[in-house]
């Protein structure tokens, strides 16, 4: 009898998915998951600042659900650079599953100090710009790119399926400050290696040109410095370790001291003086309770603040409400950023307080007192050519600014079909280079307040809206506890409706309605104290409404004697 030899089949290979959880038709809370052979890896674990709507809302993360189904297969999460939308999400993530973390070495100091405020401890694993390193499927390398912040990289990851590279933020700065240049080389060798998927920075795509360079704010404060014998503030986002620089830089060569205030500036600052990053002689620093001490002519304050932040150390100065620099008219104001899409009132704001107080405010607009971190057309156009990549997924950026990228990239010879414009939660899935959509996942965004993470839903949202809008109004009503009579007239309370000792008719006449609503329910509706409160609510919005146009939150309350 003859045996049958039987072939042993390989299992079908999965794709390797990549899945943007947040970043997309947004700036803020960028998270993207790489998917293979059940395993997952995160790039980057970011939080964004609630809009108008969000009232009483501190941070937005993106939505974890799916993280949560699959948190047996989660490896690490790599990080591209330290500003919160990258990064911010992170000690909420670890509430919920603990894995290592992969950033260089800046990054994770300022991660460190974030988990250490809210008490969590993570493994974390330093790898610098040119390492190559494995987890588990994945080989990752890190390419050294410029960015407002130092140590920021883009992200190579390779499978047997292809590869992709995730630009994280970046620009093309030919006279960085404390830092290499941008490492066109070896992405030009990634391209000529063959790149699958390239996702790429869309932040500054409609923007032609090229971004002014770092170098070249160091230039306009040294001009500034040189005509003015005032107190001179610098207000810089924390992070932006290189501004800070060139501001030390032109305090020395103008013999003045520096002084910083502001709790994230001050962490940056000792983060950024051990790590080598910042580079001030300890003696051109002074306390911030020591600038009063020395003639206007020689201070240099830099602060936190230059996004009009309610608590920050300019808008205190701008209320004169900080407890060590009041403001006085001759002082000179440098903001050096531009406002964060829906902050222009915020900034506007303390611009206008600052003039008031005869303050010499120069901003942007006036002065190149500051250089963008995000690639500009031009540059993007130049990463396109670089890495001549296959598939194209734009990211980090509103959906016109996703529209634009994607157009450039079809004029650089990205095939129409291989340009991908999708949302978050909509994976991309890669089987041997080529790309396809795949299912969506659950996403969507995690409100936090204060300690409440993810309670603040819809009915939470509208009830502070009304609150904030038309405000509160409480009726309450004093009952006999057998027999539902009113024992006296009905009390009404106003909190941000009406002004209680000027509506006094208006009030008196709501009281009358609710005597007259109370008295003339039946029995069968007056043995139910909730069917009185519902009554009585209608009744009483309907009148506020007929009379005012408005429409307060009503409480009723029933006090049983």
């Amino acid at each position: 009898m003859s045996r049958t030899r039987t072939s042993r089949r390989r299992p079908p290979r999965k794709p390797m998915r990549i899945i943007p959880l947040g970043g997309l038709k947004e700036i803020g809370k960028n998270m993207t998951v790489y998917e293979y052979n059940e395993e997952i890896i995160l790039v980057d674990a970011g939080s964004e600042f609630p809009d108008d709507e969000l009232l009483g809302v501190d941070v937005v993360i993106p939505d974890t659900a799916y993280l949560e189904e699959n948190a047996h297969k989660i490896k690490a999460i790599i990080y591209t650079h330290g500003h919160e939308d990258h990064i911010g999400a992170t000690p909420y993530i670890l509430r919920k599953f603990q894995v290592p973390l992969y950033g260089t070495p800046f990054t994770l100091g300022l991660i460190e100090r974030r988990l250490k405020e809210h008490n969590i401890k993570a493994k974390m694993i330093t790898k610098k710009a040119g390492d190559v390193f494995t987890v588990g499927a994945f080989t990752i390398e890190f390419i050294h790119v410029n960015h407002s912040i130092p140590d920021a990289v883009a992200v190579l990851i390779r499978t047997e399926q292809g590869s992709v590279l995730q630009t994280g933020d970046f620009k093309v700065d030919f006279s960085p400050v404390n830092t290499p240049i941008i490492d066109l080389a070896r992405l030009g060798a990634i391209g000529n290696e063959g790149l699958d998927l390239l996702l790429s920075d869309s932040t500054n795509v409609m923007h032609s040109g090229y971004t002014l360079s770092e170098g070249s704010v160091g230039a306009t404060f040294n001009e500034l410095f040189r005509g003015s014998d005032s107190r001179i503030i610098i207000a810089s986002f924390a992070s932006n370790v290189s501004r800070i620089q060139l501001a030390a830089n032109a305090a020395r060569l103008h013999q003045r001291k520096v002084a910083f205030t502001g709790r994230s500036m001050n962490n940056v600052v000792r983060i950024a003086m051990d790590l080598g990053y910042l580079k001030i002689p300890p003696e051109d620093i002074i306390d911030i309770n020591e600038v009063n001490q020395y003639p206007d002519n020689e201070i240099v304050i830099m602060t936190t603040g230059s996004q009009g932040e309610p608590m920050s150390a300019l808008t205190r100065m701008a209320d004169n409400t900080h407890a060590q620099v009041q403001m006085k008219s001759g002082d000179m104001v440098i903001l050096s950023s531009s406002p964060i899409p829906g902050n222009e009132k915020s900034v506007i704001s303390v611009i206008n307080k600052l003039f008031e107080l005869g303050v010499e405010v120069i901003y942007h607009e006036l002065a190149d007192v500051h250089a963008s971190g995000h690639a500009k057309r031009e540059e993007l156009r130049l990463m396109l050519a670089l890495l001549k990549p296959r598939n194209f997924l734009p990211v980090h950026g509103e959906y016109a600014m996703l529209r634009h990228h994607a157009d450039l990239a079809l004029q650089m010879g990205v095939s129409p079909k291989n340009v991908f414009l999708i949302e978050n939660g909509v994976p991309l899935e890669m089987m041997e280079g080529k790309v396809e959509v795949g299912k969506p996942v659950p996403s969507g965004r995690i409100l936090i307040d204060g300690s409440l993470i993810g309670d603040v839903g819809t009915a939470v949202l509208r009830d502070r809206k009304q609150l904030s809008e038309d405000g509160l109004l409480m009726l309450i009503l004093r009952m006999d506890k057998d027999n539902r009579q009113l024992l006296k007239e009905p009390d009404i309370i106003s909190r941000g409706f009406v002004y209680m000792k000027e509506s006094t008719e208006l009030i008196d006449e709501a009281k009358n309605l609710m005597t007259k609503t109370v008295t003339d329910m039946k029995p069968a509706t007056k043995s139910d104290w909730s069917q009185i409160k519902q009554q009585t609510r209608n009744q009483l919005s309907r009148f506020f409404y007929e009379k005012t146009k408005r429409r307060p939150m009503i409480l009723v309350f029933i006090l049983e004697v």
